[in-house]
């Protein structure tokens, strides 16, 4: 069941990217799209260096992205937009599939879901959006149950970009869906914290 479930998501995207060789991978669709959106960050003014951070985040997720009956906080100064519209307007992100992504100076955010009806194991989709050429995962993998979710979470280190070397990706089950998410940071200290309270607020339509 799980191996047709990639094969669909495979297919899936590979629709999206119906203007890219026939050879694109679900991986090089994923790394396109960081590539894209973090080429957009400002390179004029460098990061300022780093500075203790209030706990438990430097970054308040007070905003809320609600869509595809699902919603995910977020920080208030930036906004979701739709990656799979923005690759192939005809098909932008639905229910069943889609990804989106935020970023500024800081901070780079990466969302990715499809439908995975009576999957428990989330693990194919940590597997999807982390790249073995950009992302190197750090320490061990968390796994817990957080409201009746099967989660994951893994430290990593980035190579997408000198201005964001760090990072953390989680993925989890909600209802009929499989998520995954992705952050890159100027340190590597945020993104746990930053993972942890983006799940807090995470609500999915059943």
């Amino acid at each position: 069941m799980m191996k047709r479930i990639k094969i669909n998501f495979v297919l899936i995207l590979v629709l999206l990217a119906a203007c890219a060789p026939k050879t694109t991978t679900p991986a090089e669709l994923i790394r396109q799209s960081v590539a894209a959106t973090l080429a957009a960050i400002p390179t004029a003014t460098s990061i300022p260096p780093a500075t203790p951070f209030p706990s438990p985040t430097p970054f308040n997720l007070a905003g809320l992205f609600c869509e595809y009956q699902f919603c995910i906080g977020h920080p208030i100064d930036m906004a979701y937009f739709d990656v799979s519209a923005q690759q192939n307007p005809a098909a932008p992100s639905s229910y069943g599939q889609g990804m989106i992504a935020a970023l500024n100076a800081n901070l780079f955010i990466q969302v990715i879901w499809q439908a995975a009806p009576g999957a428990s194991d989330p693990q194919f989709m940590l597997d999807l959006i982390l790249d073995d050429e950009i992302d190197t995962r750090q320490g061990n993998l968390e796994v817990k149950l957080i409201r009746n979710m099967n989660v994951m979470y893994t430290a990593i280190t980035s190579s997408a970009t000198t201005l964001l070397p760090f990072g953390g990706s989680g993925a989890w089950i909600c209802g009929d869906r499989a998520f995954a998410w992705k952050v890159y940071s100027p340190q590597a200290g945020p993104p746990a914290a930053l993972f942890e309270e983006m799940l807090s607020r995470f609500t999915c339509g059943k």
